[in-house]
């Protein structure tokens, strides 16, 4: 018989937890916006300086085959707090109120993580990029979290405004101040309640466009390279306040910290190495960095090459606290705890492999070092030149009046992965061993390999309903909205 959610929560509260021997583990996700594979120093960059990220991983566990579901943003924060693949939860799209996406959200009969986690005992707050539906319905407290401050969608979409819990608190933003608020609010969450268990999740802003830098931290160097480096910079030291805040609260090894992104990186960032970038179903716009880091609990210095994905995120996370993952629906994602403490060896998608989706469509698997392109990689955006890039205009673009580098944003001749490579095509396979890159298509070579991942690609289509069904919102069009307000219907004058 199906299980209710309201029976679900009900046998939660009263189920036996692991940890109530002791107080409940503290849960911290920082999840950063755009930021690629090859943007932080324990990945391999040489142009960004990231002291406080690279001793999270040298003092826990860095993963270095980690997916997202998607190349772009809300589908990719369904899954983290649900644990479901984005067709699952219906975020296929993401919510755009300047254009006109205002009906996407991710529905009230999903269960988050917030909500798993109220029911033993935690204390929640979300700070930053919301991005799962903001009107009413869809607000980060109808799901769950106890506390919210932040941008509910991307910071370039019109109208950028701060809200807190539901009620607009700064309009028009100052982005240059956005990181050092939201870490300024998370050292708060975590000294009002450092007497009981807590989940923070705090999105980040940046490095999404359009960049911004506070006044401190802020180069003047006059290059979309300088301006990347000074937000990688601040988003650094924000890592690095939030670790010692956990220090000097006596907290430190009673709380669990994940580092990753949402997806690769739009132009200026880096993919190390990886094909394209965000928007791409090859890994420049899929893969990204993770890190965890849990004193006592997780050595230092370990690195796991096991392929894992943001759809792990929620079941560890439930499994650290104890507490129990719904059993009324599937859930794709598998705890990485073992993994994470060296109890376990085996990855957690060795058997169906892990799924790769753009917009409905599941496009993609990897299993073990194999990745096999059913459908044509999708490329995303595309490289300009020089000349081509100088007269490009973002339909999104900086302001001029919330941003203090607005001549500095990266263009699109500033490419963040490989441009070369075979053609994408039905049925590309690729060593990720041997040939991270995707340059060599190589199933002419191992068809048997093609026909096995097929097969496991199948199953997990037939789940999935027809793409029609799917909401994709938006009417097209770009529109610049006033804020003040949670509503999205008054456009300001063209100028």
């Amino acid at each position: 018989m199906k299980q209710s959610r309201r029976e679900f929560m009900r046998l939660l509260a009263a189920a036996p937890l692991a940890a109530q021997s002791g107080k409940k583990p503290n849960l911290v996700v920082i999840l950063a916006d755009d930021l690629g594979y090859g943007d932080l120093g324990c990945y391999g960059s040489k142009a960004n300086r990231t002291p406080h990220v690279d001793r999270l991983a040298a003092e826990g566990i860095r993963f270095t085959d980690f997916y997202t579901p998607m190349p772009f943003c809300a589908p990719t924060r369904a899954s983290l707090l649900t644990g479901r693949y984005p067709f699952r939860t219906t975020v296929t799209a993401n919510p755009a109120p300047d254009g006109g996406s205002n009906d996407l959200g991710l529905p009230q009969s999903e269960l988050t993580l917030a909500e798993i986690l109220r029911e033993a005992g935690y204390v929640s707050c979300c700070l930053g990029k919301w991005h799962l539906g903001h009107t009413p319905e869809f607000l980060p407290r109808t799901q769950g979290f106890d506390e919210y401050y932040g941008i509910l969608y991307s910071n370039d979409m019109r109208p950028v405004q701060l809200v807190e819990n539901e009620r607009v608190v700064e309009y028009p933003v100052v982005q240059g101040k956005l990181t050092g608020m939201y870490t300024q609010r998370a050292i708060s969450f975590i000294e009002r309640n450092r007497e009981r268990p807590f989940f923070l999740y705090l999105a980040h802003a940046m490095p999404h466009k359009p960049l911004a830098a506070s006044e401190d931290y802020y180069s003047n160097g006059g290059t979309p390279e300088a301006l990347y480096a000074d937000v990688m910079r601040e988003l650094d030291d924000s890592v690095g306040a939030i670790l010692a805040k956990l220090r000097s609260a006596g907290l430190d090894e009673s709380t669990l910290v994940i580092f990753t992104s949402d997806n690769g990186p739009w132009f200026g960032g880096s993919t190390g190495g990886l094909r394209a970038m965000k928007g791409s179903t090859f890994d420049g716009g899929v893969r990204v960095p993770m890190i965890a880091r849990w004193p006592g609990r997780i050595a230092g210095g370990r690195v796991s090459q096991h392929v894992a994905g943001i759809i792990d995120i929620c079941p560890t996370l439930v499994d650290a606290a104890g507490a129990r993952l719904p059993t009324d629906r599937v859930i794709d994602g598998r705890s990485l705890l073992g993994l994470m403490t060296g109890t376990a060896n085996v990855g957690p998608h060795e058997a169906e492999g892990l799924f790769i989706l753009s917009g409905a469509e599941l496009r993609a698997i990897r299993w073990g070092k194999w990745k096999l392109h059913v459908r044509p990689p999708a490329p995303g955006p595309a490289y300009l030149d020089e000349a081509e890039a100088a007269k490009w205009v973002d339909p999104r673009g900086p302001d001029g009046i919330t941003l203090i580098a607005q001549y500095e944003q990266a263009r699109p001749n500033s490419y963040p992965g490989l441009r070369t490579g075979d053609a994408p095509r039905p049925m590309m396979l690729f060593d990720m061993e041997s040939d991270p890159g995707e340059q060599r298509d190589v199933a002419p070579h191992y068809p048997e390999v093609v026909t096995r991942l097929k097969k496991l690609f199948d199953v997990m289509e037939a789940q999935a309903p027809p793409a029609a069904r799917i909401r994709r919102g938006g009417s097209g069009g770009i529109k610049r909205l006033k804020g003040g307000a949670l509503r999205y219907d008054i456009e300001l004058p063209r100028r």
